[in-house]
């Protein structure tokens, strides 16, 4: 077994460490979920915590960690007679991204319990992970269903596993870390309120900071026992004011006053239901407690804020977590009267301003790291100007590009979807066949069964019934009878925008609308769990902006920046999106494409523009690509270029005005209606 980065030996990070650490005492505080970019510690701290949790006593022979000195009386491998156990560590268990349902919650055989009526019950991650910690990395990345039975299992301390009558049920008590990168996508809002706490970490921009931390992995990577025995003492000291804290916290007092400033505080920052303050009170509990003291002070309800709450206030979609400290300070010090909280001067902190952040209240120091320079985007290159301009429009000085505009309000938008039966993730645009949703059918398993269909079971079974010599009420079953369940639900897609950002969609408020379009498309997207990518084409070229990602805030951030100006690549922005979905087609077969083209259908600039960008659009027709575009084309006189290009595409126009719910009611049974015909055409 490799030897583990010492937890007292991580540089900075000191919200992180004290949120795991608060966890560590109390895991009832609900977990933690650290947000932050690529290489930031963010596994390592998690790793290293498993370290010093304090070893558990489990009765011996069970699979699912019973304490014996209060056995679970449900456990499967019961019952249990109370007594000794044996000591072991607790368990750090990783739930990969790609596990299956059977994985994480465990699995039934189906086939013995039909057959033979006994609960043949083989644990899953969840019960590997009782009474230890359960870690999962990339958690925005697991499918949606797989983090609500996660959630569902840590805020009930239990696991149920249910199929066809047959029920298993086992303890599940857990401290859960997730761990996630926001450029890869966020959690929607339900699960972000399920982890208790949330921390943002960011690499130091301190150069002294940056050199130890180069120094101590280096030293660990040439000799990672050596290194960790030089940080044993600090080690041990950490392990043992855990288990001190631990033995402290039910002696600690939450008064009335810390309860007003709880209360006022989730009130002022419009937190929605009870949970927020829930986990505010443990958690400031907790911080007494791990301080070495037996009141809750303003100070801890203050730290309590800061970790419990960013991830909880209400805000837009593409609106980072985060807290407004000066109104969380009024707040505190408009609700601070009342009730004298001031512990009496025997009962000192024991460890002010440790090395582990755990200071008075457990806050960590509060010495920042300088903030990180500012990056202000490029100035681009001149365009050229847009040939055959309309009269009138406003142009930059030349024929250049024109800053950018900010977006128009975004609307609510009619779904989009990709006609025909997927087989993609799971999500909530298009249809497919999925793992959860409604049962349309029946069919030989491939591999191991994991939702089974009784009926088509039974009706597979019972005309052997006499052959196999049944004498008695029991269906004898075998396992070519077994019927897998086929469900259908609705997946993600790949949304891939190419938007016109040429000379002919400069005038300013036309292109605030067109932004504004973009992004209320954006938002669809991101509540229907897509992938999104975004192309730009402008001057002689196409760009691509956003690489195709689960971070559709990050797509919205390029698109507020989007300059405009010069000529009309049609085709150039065309086959770069036809290049992109080539290369996804083959990272992510399972995962159908929705191409979005926003522009008013011109062409120009090179030899025969609109000849290249019909044949372009026929690249993406012969595919089979679902395709719609957005004619941003305005004015009294409009040439239907936009129109023609969908035309080409084998998909269906359809204008700003009419993107908005209410105005495009016919628009997915237009998509459907088109797609049918040309592939009946074809």
């Amino acid at each position: 077994m490799s030897t583990p980065y010492p937890f007292s030996s991580i540089v900075g990070q000191d919200e992180l460490r004290l949120a795991l650490l608060l966890n560590a005492v109390s895991p009832a505080v609900g977990g933690v979920l650290v947000r932050g970019e690529k290489g930031t510690a963010k596994s390592t701290a998690v790793r290293a915590l498993s370290a010093l949790i304090p070893e558990v006593s489990v009765v011996v022979g069970c699979r699912f960690a019973c304490d014996p000195a209060a056995p679970d009386p449900a456990c499967p491998d019961g019952p249990h007679e109370t007594g000794s156990g044996a000591a072991r560590p607790a368990r750090m268990v990783e739930l990969p991204v790609g596990a299956s349902e059977d994985r994480l919650v465990g699995a039934l055989d189906i086939e013995r319990a039909l057959a033979e009526g006994v609960k043949a019950f083989e644990p899953g991650l969840l019960a590997d992970a009782h009474r230890g910690v359960l870690y999962v990395d990339e958690v925005n990345l697991l499918h949606d269903h797989l983090v609500d039975l996660l959630l569902d299992a840590a805020a009930m301390g239990a696991s149920y596993v249910e199929r066809e009558g047959v029920s298993v049920r086992h303890a599940a008590r857990f401290l859960l870390v997730g761990t996630m990168n926001p450029e890869e996508g966020e959690l929607r809002p339900q699960l972000l309120d399920r982890f208790g706490l949330t921390v943002e970490v960011a690499a130091s921009r301190e150069p002294d900071l940056r050199v130890e931390v180069v120094r101590r992995r280096l030293a660990y990577d040439d000799d990672p026992a050596g290194f960790a025995a030089r940080w044993a003492g600090e080690e041990n000291e950490l392990r043992a004011r855990i288990v001190a804290a631990r033995a402290l916290l039910p002696e600690v007092r939450l008064g009335d006053a810390a309860l007003r400033q709880i209360a006022a505080t989730c009130a002022a920052f419009e937190v929605d239901g009870m949970r927020a303050d829930i986990v505010m009170a443990r958690t400031a509990t907790t911080l007494a407690a791990w301080a070495g003291r037996t009141v809750v002070l303003a100070e801890d309800v203050r730290q309590a804020a800061l970790l419990a709450l960013p991830h909880r206030r209400r805000r837009n979609p593409f609106d980072a977590p985060g807290l407004d400290e000066d109104k969380l300070d009024d707040t505190l010090e408009e609700f601070g009267g009342g009730e004298d909280d001031t512990p009496p001067d025997d009962d000192p902190d024991p460890d002010p301003g440790g090395s582990d952040g755990g200071g008075d209240g457990g806050q960590p120091p509060q010495d920042a790291p300088p903030e990180a320079p500012q990056d202000s985007p490029a100035r681009p290159e001149p365009a050229e100007a847009d040939q055959g301009e309309e009269a009138g429009r406003p142009q930059a000085p030349g024929g250049g590009e024109q800053s950018a505009v900010r977006a128009a309000e975004p609307f609510r938008t009619k779904m989009l979807s990709v006609p025909g039966l997927g087989e993609g993730a799971a999500g909530r645009r298009s249809r497919a066949r999925t793992d959860h949703g409604r049962t349309t059918g029946a069919r030989r398993p491939r591999g191991t069964l994991t939702k089974l269909h009784l009926a088509a079971t039974v009706q597979a079974a019972a005309p052997h019934q006499r052959a196999r010599g049944r004498s008695g009420r029991g269906l004898v079953v075998r396992r070519d009878d077994l019927r897998q369940a086929t469900r259908e639900g609705r997946e993600g897609n790949l949304v891939l925008f190419v938007v016109d950002a040429s000379g002919s969609m400069a005038a300013r408020q036309r292109m605030s609308a067109v932004k504004g379009a973009v992004l209320s498309l954006l938002l669809d997207a991101y509540q229907r769990r897509d992938k999104v990518g975004l192309i730009t084409f402008r001057g002689k070229d196409a760009t691509v902006a956003l690489p195709p990602t689960s971070s559709v805030d990050a797509a919205a951030v390029r698109l507020e920046t989007l300059p405009t100006g010069g000529r009309t690549p049609l085709s150039a922005g065309l086959l770069k999106a036809h290049d992109i979905l080539r290369v996804e087609r083959m990272r992510d077969p399972a995962r159908r494409p929705l191409l979005v083209v926003v522009t008013d259908g011109r062409a120009t600039g090179g030899p025969d523009p609109v000849a290249l960008g019909t044949r372009a659009a026929r690249l993406h027709a012969a595919e089979g690509t679902a395709s719609v575009v957005v004619d941003c084309e305005s004015g009294p006189v409009r040439l239907g270029l936009a129109v023609a290009l969908a035309g080409e595409l084998g998909g269906t126009a359809v204008t700003l005005d009419e993107l908005r719910a209410d105005s495009i009611a016919g628009l997915i049974r237009d998509v459907q209606g088109t797609r049918g015909a040309n592939r009946k055409a074809a």
